[in-house]
């Protein structure tokens, strides 16, 4: 069965009894046994709720996965991850990343003896240089980065994680299931921030993981359970609802990211432009074999960093706001917003500076979102 009808079906007629073409919200936080000795397979919903394992069981098989993991948000599902690990290790993390999860590593589990060393993984060499002897365990790749949408190689890197017997995690959020399924080439952990494009209307906060060995997929379930921070019945049905649209979503939204990203790389007010999709970009070809497209997030630098306050201020159509994947096109500032908690010296270092803006195309006419930068670039209606 093809990814769109999957994504389509999300949910469809999972409740046997009625027939509900929807898949009911299961508003209960505990299910009757029938008798002393016999369940009915739903005890808890800390552990299992109809609703939420209809949406598991759908994203697992979107990623191709041996099972999936709905979490209450995108943080939540990577501090499970890294509940996998014991003090004293260490993992070898993407340098451009989304701030949250530098903030998580170092504020939250540096204190349990978490060790990190932040490199370009679009480099193998660098990563190869950056093992820690007995104690590196995994790799934590974001690819496309967030938000100079560097590309990581996933054969390369997955065949080298094997050879050395290292996890390898991949935040999947730029690019959803539809374009890029990282379990078959190799990777071990798939992570979402499910608020984003699997979502896709921003109403809803979710997390996403999804395992490909059965070993991986025990310890997971049992860290979700006895954590807790799991996903509630009526964002799982949410969750449903948005994944029946994510096909159609995404190939407007990136029809609409490669027509701003040209116009953008024509345009005399702007010195840089970062899209995979462009055939000048480092990364185009790589992405080119692992993907079935090129996303629909963008970044670029203006001329002028003064600029900035001028642009945000100005878009009409655009919206300034943090977040990413819903139908409404967003601008960021990074420097100010998703990276806040990076301290200046790296974020300066990987090329996160004060002169550069962030897009999250939707899915409205290109041509008033083009006409929108541009009055909001040059000050010109």
């Amino acid at each position: 069965m093809k990814i769109a009808t999957i994504a389509a079906h999300a949910g469809l007629c999972t409740d046997g009894v009625t027939g509900a073409v929807s898949t009911p919200i299961y508003q209960t936080a505990t299910f009757r046994h029938p008798a002393l000795g016999v369940s009915t397979g739903y005890d808890y919903s800390r552990t299992i709720n109809p609703t939420r394992q209809a949406f598991e069981k759908v994203i697992a098989e979107l990623e191709n996965g041996q099972r999936g993991f709905a979490f209450a948000s995108g943080m939540a599902a990577i501090t499970a991850v890294l509940m996998l690990f014991s003090s004293g290790d260490h993992l070898i993390v993407s340098d451009d990343l989304y701030g949250g999860t530098y903030r998580i590593f170092e504020r939250n589990f540096q204190q349990f003896g978490l060790t990190t060393t932040y490199v370009d993984t679009s480099n193998l060499a660098a990563v190869q240089k950056a093992v820690i002897p007995d104690k590196t365990k995994a790799i934590f790749i974001e690819t496309p980065t967030n938000p100079l949408m560097k590309i990581t190689d996933l054969c390369e890197i997955t065949a080298w994680s094997r050879s050395n017997h290292l996890l390898t995690i991949v935040d999947n959020t730029f690019m959803t299931p539809y374009l890029q399924r990282p379990l078959e080439f190799g990777v071990d952990i798939v992570v979402h921030s499910g608020t984003k494009y699997l979502g896709g209307h921003n109403d809803v906060l979710s997390g996403i993981v999804v395992t490909r060995p059965l070993e991986l997929s025990e310890r997971i379930a049992f860290i979700q359970n006895s954590t807790g921070a799991v996903l509630g019945p009526q964002d799982s049905w949410l969750m449903l609802r948005g994944l029946k649209t994510l096909t159609i979503r995404v190939d407007k939204q990136q029809e609409n990211a490669l027509k701003i990203a040209s116009w953008l790389s024509q345009n005399k007010n702007v010195k840089q432009v970062y899209y995979p999709g462009l055939p000048g970009h480092p990364g185009h070809q790589v992405q080119q074999q692992q993907s079935s497209g090129f996303g629909a997030m963008l970044s670029f630098r203006v001329q002028n960093a003064e600029w900035v306050a001028q642009i945000i201020n100005r878009v009409k159509i655009i919206t300034f706001a943090e977040s990413l994947g819903g139908v409404e096109t967003l601008i960021t500032y990074p420097v100010k917003q998703t990276h806040g908690d990076i301290p200046v010296d790296i974020r300066e270092k990987i090329g996160v500076t004060d002169d550069l803006l962030r897009l999250s195309v939707g899915i409205e006419d290109v041509d008033d979102l083009i006409q929108d930068l541009e009055q909001a670039i040059t000050g010109k209606e």
